[in-house]
């Protein structure tokens, strides 16, 4: 039993290292669209 709760432990760890890899790999794509002036008058109300 205790290896099946390891198992699914490690599972879930490795699920949050992609999901945080995908993020910061994808962040320096869309930063060229966040520093956009069009971007910023966008949100300026906000």
């Amino acid at each position: 039993m205790d290896d099946i709760l390891d198992y699914i432990k490690f599972l879930k760890e490795k699920l949050n290292i992609q999901n945080i890899e995908t993020a910061i790999m994808s962040e320096s794509s869309l930063k060229k669209d966040w520093l956009r002036p069009e971007e910023d008058e966008a949100w300026r109300d906000l």
